[in-house]
């Protein structure tokens, strides 16, 4: 099976399906990870510029460790919007050449702009990449959608889990590569954002009756709902 996860920023992906994603890795299937904005406004004191490179070098690092393939769309932070014709095009790209037979993304109702902005993108660009004559590459089928968990779980109310049990410490190595965040937010906001998503993945491991989970909801547009469940 192609799994396709989209993510806003660098580290999206690892806080919110990172165990999922090594999961699929590790039961055979292709992972291709991608992030729309390259992070360039994500520190205070870092600038752009170097913040940019900075960060899509963790970024690959972390697809890496996932086992995953690695894309970067590169919009500067704050920038990102489903209704650039260009950024859809490049998004439907995204996605004939991975050939998902499952997205993962952000929420709509994720809690800042660029996330919700992305998850638009995403859903808009799927049904797109089905349009023969729609962009370059080959069209590909509208695939199952599915909504990673939001920050901190806040406002998001899962329908389905994925048992990362044996995947947490993948994931923990895939987020700890995002040093100009984990550090920054250690040391000037006093947030030690390894352990925060270690809570948030066993919080939803209780609700599922698992050590570690992550939460999930499926898009239930017409025609992504089937009966195969694509999560592992």
């Amino acid at each position: 099976m192609n799994v396709l996860a989209v993510g806003c920023h660098p580290d999206d992906l690892e806080i919110g399906c990172g165990g999922t994603l090594a999961r699929y890795v590790t039961e055979g299937h292709n992972v291709t990870y991608c992030h729309v904005a390259d992070g360039c406004m994500g520190h205070a004191v870092i600038l752009p510029g170097e913040l940019r490179v900075i960060r899509t070098g963790e970024a690959r690092k972390a697809a890496s460790i996932l086992g995953a393939k690695y894309v970067s769309l590169g919009v500067p932070d704050l920038e990102v919007s489903a209704a650039d014709p260009e950024l859809v095009r490049r998004m439907v790209a995204v996605i004939r050449e991975a050939k998902p037979d499952v997205i993962l993304t952000h929420s709509p109702e994720d809690y800042m702009k660029d996330h919700r902005q992305v998850s638009e993108l995403v859903f808009d660009a799927s049904f797109s990449a089905s349009v023969p004559h729609y962009g370059d590459g080959e069209a590909c089928a509208v695939c199952p959608l599915y909504y990673m968990d939001a920050l901190a779980g806040l406002g998001f109310l899962p329908t389905e889990y994925v048992d990362i049990s044996g995947t947490l410490d993948a994931k923990l190595a895939a987020l700890a590569c995002h040093d100009s965040q984990i550090a920054w937010l250690l040391e000037h906001d006093g947030i030690d954002f390894l352990n925060f998503a270690r809570a948030c993945s066993r919080f939803r491991g209780i609700q599922c009756g698992a050590t570690y989970a992550e939460g999930f909801k499926p898009c239930t547009a017409f025609p992504r709902m089937g009966t195969k469940r694509m999560l592992p």
